[in-house]
């Protein structure tokens, strides 16, 4: 009897160590964090693959619609671009965002929610702009549901950036257009004259004495102006590192595309009186279009030296 207690209580001395190791150690277990690969594991690709073309069911009518008008209508023509830069971005950063912790939330799910509403919206609609944007909110919903804040925060620029593919509805461009089309007008009307051509304004009309020329939507500049945004962004990425200057040549875009539209109705102008009436349309036309678009340009590049060589001098005084 002796014995057999005296073994009892080596078996329970020996028995409590390693329950407390063992508790222990499902305590430390438990309350550390799961660790989260940064990207989906090997067993999970099929689960992406799967999510990847439910997307591409639900938006593969309204993607392909977008370009058709992309390779239809030239004013919406840059948008071939802007997805391509939006993933060369990404690339570019896939470095920084792969260090970045992932913190799924279920605020993503909302936003999944919100943009498949406005899907359904659109189509039922018949309104392809909130189809279009829908794409934006979902995959916006998707970077925060599945990998967090910090994704989609880091990456807001690329993503942001793909609003300028998307083209501006009608009502909301017959807006613009017009105002451009009346401002255009006054600036030639107010330029000719200085290079000798008397010109009378009668809304988009410019009558000169040689013929009269009207500021068509063609050439309200809202081509350009929408064009030359685009690459403006792209410039100031690849070009600049300083934030405020990039924001200050996007913003330029637009008074350089109308000044630079502007100079073109004046070019036609003094064409049109000086030489010949039927060079205001064609060739020339279509030719002064692709130079103006180039002048845009390099205005936009002195814009840049003038600002970098603004800054200098202020940090020399300084």
């Amino acid at each position: 009897m002796h014995l057999d207690c005296t073994a009892r209580k080596v078996r329970l001395c020996s028995f409590y160590p390693l329950s407390i190791f063992n508790v222990g150690q499902i305590v430390q277990t438990a309350a550390a964090p799961p660790q989260i690969p940064a990207f989906p594991s090997k067993s999970s690709w099929w689960q992406t693959a799967i999510l990847a073309a439910l997307i591409g069911w639900l938006y593969f009518s309204i993607l392909w619609q977008l370009g058709k008008q992309w390779w239809g209508d030239p004013n919406f023509s840059h948008g071939f671009f802007v997805p391509a830069f939006s993933l060369f971005v990404l690339w570019q950063e896939r470095s920084r965002l792969i260090s970045l912790p992932r913190k799924p939330t279920s605020w993503g799910l909302l936003i999944i929610i919100f943009a498949l509403s406005v899907l359904i919206l659109g189509v039922m609609g018949a309104e392809l702009f909130l189809s279009r944007v829908s794409l934006l909110l979902l995959i916006a919903g998707l970077a925060v549901y599945f990998l967090g804040w910090s994704y989609l925060r880091e990456a807001f620029f690329p993503w942001a950036f793909l609003i300028l593919m998307i083209p501006i509805p009608a009502l909301m461009l017959n807006q613009i257009t017009f105002p451009l089309q009346v401002l255009a007008s006054k600036v030639s009307a107010g330029v000719l004259p200085l290079f000798g051509v008397p010109a009378l304004r009668e809304g988009n009309v410019i009558i000169l004495p040689a013929m009269a020329l009207e500021v068509a939507e063609a050439c309200s500049g809202i081509r350009s102006l929408l064009s030359l945004t685009t690459l403006a962004i792209i410039y100031g990425y690849f070009m600049e590192t300083r934030l405020w200057i990039r924001i200050v040549l996007a913003l330029a875009s637009v008074p350089i595309a109308v000044a630079a539209n502007s100079l073109r109705i004046v070019g036609t102008g003094l064409l049109v009186q000086y030489w010949d009436p039927g060079k205001g349309e064609g060739f020339f036309h279509l030719f002064s279009g692709w130079l103006i678009f180039v002048v845009s340009l390099v205005m936009l590049y002195l814009l840049h030296e003038l600002l970098g060589l603004f800054e200098r001098d202020s940090e020399a005084q300084t």
